[in-house]
């Protein structure tokens, strides 16, 4: 694809040539609610999608045209600004520009925060400078200086004609950047300008995947049929953990390559994707193009371009991957589509997995949703005929799932471990352990919270340690001596005193994580080779990739873990799983934490036995009887999600109705509380609406914010956002006040 460069017009002296300045509409990516009048050049031609450079205040700003020509402005033409230039970019799709609007208007946001999704990096809608690198122009016998080891390894290194870049140059031959300029300064080496080659680049012949079995086969050409059919369609790819869903949907993603088109898998967490990556590389014999947060400015820059002109065939990435400008996608891949990491809590308040679905039908292609324990709502769309549905109902190559057994909890105590203390792992699991570790076998133990404790108090008058910014406890971490909120980042020393009482050397740790359990297993098992697994020790892909191999190596025989060793990863030799607290995450309001629960646990279950080698999953629970500890040891999944699903039908809850969200927060209690009493007596009231509260959130303050939140619930078949927009704009908000909408909350802290 070319760039939106301007496109030349006829001379003033040309027939019909229209010297008169026209407006064009540009939006900016700013949290603003329309797009801005401005003037074209006469001799510019601006069509909707181009991306220019304009005024604003003092401020010189990169945005979209939206409308070639608006009709309705009031604003005389004298007073407007002119457009300062056109970015050498790639103009946005029109389907990019539809969905900015189309997330726009159902979240109601500001058009301008969506766009700034589609325009995160001002430094892409320019081509970068090439980069100077040093080629080999004088063979060493001709060399105008004294030819050292170094320079000698150098000139090595360059022997078969490319150019390399200064520090790769240097780093290739194991010397300083000095040695390099030094030999081109002597006039061995001259400096020419390269260009990087696009992220995402495949080969030209794409190769055959390994053999499938039967159902894969059948599975994989039902996709590729959604694929061929060149039009819009939502296919749910339902397989135990195992059974090889990723095998199975790169067939799909082969026939959109085939067919010229880009392609975009999203991830619920990109920095923890190694092993699919690896697969991915295997599979197509190069690196897909990466959107996540951990890539340096460069690269995202590197990457926007690419996609922007097609030249990255397959992106795999984040959710926000999903706002990319891509002019010609063919195939959305949304893996683990239950993963709570595809909503977005902050800015614009979206679900990449729905918002998945929408630019699927906006581009009329297809979309693939894949997950061993799917979500209520995809399952109920399938069920209502909005998606199609295949199954993948064993395990590849023959691997037998787990079996799955209770530990009681209020039978087989924990006794505590000489010289250690409390312990937190049951006689029976710590047997198993033993022998799994015996057998020359890997084991791994699962506790869903980060830390040494969750809480820690005072032994002497019971005050407990709490974030000065949030209602929520102060989690210490021991391996970096830290107390530390999990929900506003604040950090802090532990105090040698209570601050309460002043007593000293009264603070106690109360319950485990995984750094408390970390401690205990290598008291209880110290020859063992253990190793944690938590987002604070493993951040960021390389670190992952690193950590995974480890495992996949044999160099680790018992792995601690929270939530992230649930994604997705193959560690061929871990037969025993056990989960130190299956009933974490069943308490409380969430209408979701069954379902959560269930589909974390099995998840987890899924690591175990993925080889030749049987596996086995023990939970530790206080009660064995609850739905979802039946349903992981019976298997009965469908099941159990059936009953799940009644029990929000009769409750009137999702996916059988709608909900949204109103959170006012404010540092002022009584700002907080006058807003929401004014948003409770204006609330709409007509049949099939209903108002919930007002009430403080769960997490009544948060970031030093004291909060208030509403919920509105209509029939499934009546959209919220009508009602909202009349509702809302009864209501003043003073500054300080912040209102924010959450159309289908997923998390109600």
């Amino acid at each position: 694809m070319g760039g939106a460069a301007a496109n030349p017009q006829p001379p003033d002296d040309s027939p019909g040539f229209d010297a008169r300045p026209r407006r064009v509409r540009v939006l900016l990516p700013l949290p603003l609610g329309e797009a801005y009048d401005y003037l074209a050049p006469p001799e510019t031609a601006l069509a909707p999608g181009a991306l220019v450079e304009v005024p604003l205040g003092s401020r010189r700003v990169a945005g979209a045209v939206w409308d070639a020509e608006p009709e309705d402005s009031r604003v005389p033409a004298h007073k407007l600004k002119a457009v300062l230039r056109v970015c050498d970019a790639p103009p946005l799709p029109r389907p990019v520009r539809q969905f900015v609007d189309w997330v726009a208007r159902y979240y109601l946001a500001e058009p301008g925060a969506v766009l700034k999704m589609a325009l995160p990096v001002p430094a892409a809608l320019d081509p970068p400078a090439p980069r100077l690198a040093y080629r080999r122009i004088q063979t060493p016998e001709h060399l105008p200086v004294r030819l050292t080891a170094a320079r000698k390894r150098v000139l090595d290194v360059l022997a078969d004609g490319l150019a390399r870049p200064v520090t790769e140059l240097a780093k290739e031959a194991a010397v300083s950047s000095a040695v390099v300029r030094g030999l081109a300064d002597a006039g061995a080496l001259e400096q020419v300008p390269i260009h990087p080659g696009a992220p995402g680049a495949l080969p030209e012949a794409l190769p055959e995947g390994p053999p499938l079995s039967e159902s894969q086969g059948a599975a994989a050409d039902a996709l590729v049929d959604r694929v061929r059919a060149d039009a819009f369609s939502v296919t749910l790819l339902d397989g135990v953990t195992g059974s090889g869903k990723t095998e199975v949907y790169f067939q799909a993603v082969k026939e959109a390559l085939a067919q010229g088109r880009q392609v975009l898998v999203l991830l619920p967490e990109i920095a923890l994707s190694a092993q699919w990556l690896e697969r991915f590389e295997r599979r197509f014999g190069v690196e897909p193009a990466q959107w996540h947060s951990e890539l340096t400015q460069a690269q995202r820059r590197d990457t926007w371009r690419a996609v922007a002109r097609g030249e990255a065939r397959v992106v795999v990435g984040a959710r926000s991957a999903l706002f990319l400008p891509y002019p010609a996608l063919g195939l959305v891949v949304v893996d683990e589509e239950h993963e709570p990491a595809f909503k977005q809590e902050d800015g614009v308040p979206y679900h990449a997995r729905d918002m998945a679905v929408v630019r699927a039908r906006l581009g009329g292609i297809a979309c693939v949703l894949t997950s061993a324990t799917p979500s209520l709502e995809s399952i109920e769309n399938v069920r209502a005929g909005r998606y199609d549905s295949v199954r993948l109902p064993e395990r590849h190559a023959g691997a037998a799932l787990p079996e799955v057994a209770p530990i009681d909890m209020r039978k087989d105590r924990p006794t505590p471990i000489e010289g250690h203390g409390t312990s937190y792992i049951a006689p029976s699991l710590r047997d198993a352990v033993a022998e799994t570790l015996a057998a020359g076998e890997q084991a791994m133990l699962f506790l869903n919270r980060r830390g040494y404790a969750p809480l820690v108090l005072c032994r002497s008058c019971g005050h407990r340690l709490q974030c000065p910014h949030c209602t929520a406890w102060l989690v210490e971490h021991r391996l970096i001596h830290r107390l530390q909120c999990h929900h506003c980042g604040f950090v802090t020393h532990p105090p040698d005193t209570c601050p309460e009482c002043e007593a000293a050397d009264s603070l106690a740790a109360c319950g485990p994580g995984v750094e408390r359990l970390t401690e205990e297993v290598r008291a209880l098992f110290p020859d063992a080779r253990t190793a944690l697994m938590a987002s604070d020790t493993v951040t960021g892909p390389d670190s992952a990739a690193r950590f995974v191999e480890s495992v996949r190596r044999g160099e680790v025989d018992l792995l601690i873990g929270t939530q992230i060793v649930a994604k997705g990863h193959h560690f061929p030799g871990l037969t025993l799983v056990g989960v130190v607290d299956a009933d974490l995450g069943l308490a409380g309001g969430d209408l979701r934490a069954g379902e959560r629960t269930y589909q974390l646990l099995h998840q987890v279950a899924g690591r175990a036995g993925r080889a030749e080698k049987p596996g086995r999953v023990l939970l530790q629970t206080y009660g064995p009887e609850h739905p979802v500890i039946e349903a992981l040891v019976s298997g009965e999944r469908d099941s159990f999600l059936a009953v799940e699903a009644e029990n929000r039908k009769l409750a009137e809850m999702p996916p059988f109705t709608r909900l949204v969200a109103l959170i006012v927060s404010s540092p002022e209690e009584d700002q907080a509380d006058a807003v929401t009493r004014g948003l409770a007596r204006t609330a709409p009231e007509r049949e099939g609406v209903e108002v919930l509260g007002p009430a403080p959130a769960p997490m009544a303050v948060l970031r030093g914010r004291h909060r208030r939140r509403l919920l509105l619930k209509t029939r499934r078949d009546q959209a919220p956002q009508p009602l909202l927009r009349a509702w809302l704009a009864r209501v003043a908000v003073p500054n300080k006040v912040r209102l924010y909408v959450d159309v289908d909350p997923y998390g109600f802290l």
